[in-house]
């Protein structure tokens, strides 16, 4: 016979070998577990009822993570690929560059791991506020142009 216990039992074990294993498969066991233990405490169920309670459960949360949450955290940052994904992007200007000292551009989706990075211009002038794109990359610097000129530049290409 299955004791509530065991079931209790086999639920923090399953929990506690997921700390081991990153793919959030034993979790789901682990959860329908404890769940089949006050289930099995509160009313009282036959061990094939128990069985297949469980299986039933964990098939439930298993379908839940990988047809709901997992896609939600899924990584759009794009960390990890090369820098030439960073060119064309757009971003808005939080700090004015100067001639003297590079500005920062914030994205509204981190890129390359970074939400913020440094950015200069090619002499042209920009302002707090203004949305840019960034051309190239130099070092650690983006190289950002505003819309407006790019827009011009789009126009005459086209003519």
């Amino acid at each position: 016979m299955i004791e509530p216990w065991h079931w209790l039992v086999l639920g923090f074990i399953l929990l506690i070998v997921e700390m081991f294993v990153p793919t959030f498969a034993s979790l789901w066991f682990g959860a329908a577990a404890i769940i089949v233990a006050a289930l099995s405490w509160l009313l009282p169920i036959s061990v094939s009822v128990q069985i297949i309670t469980w299986l039933v459960l964990s098939a439930i949360f298993l379908l839940a993570w990988f047809k709901f949450i997992k896609p939600l955290s899924v990584d759009r940052t794009k960390a990890g690929l090369g820098g030439s994904v960073i060119v064309g992007e757009t971003g808005m200007i939080i700090v004015q560059p100067q001639a003297d000292r590079a500005g920062t551009v914030r994205f509204s989706v981190p890129i390359v791991g970074a939400a913020e990075w440094m950015c200069r211009t090619r002499g042209e002038q920009v302002a707090v506020g203004d949305r840019v794109v960034v051309t190239d990359i130099v070092g650690n610097e983006l190289i950002v142009s505003s819309m407006k000129s790019q827009a011009v530049i789009n126009e005459s290409r086209s003519v």
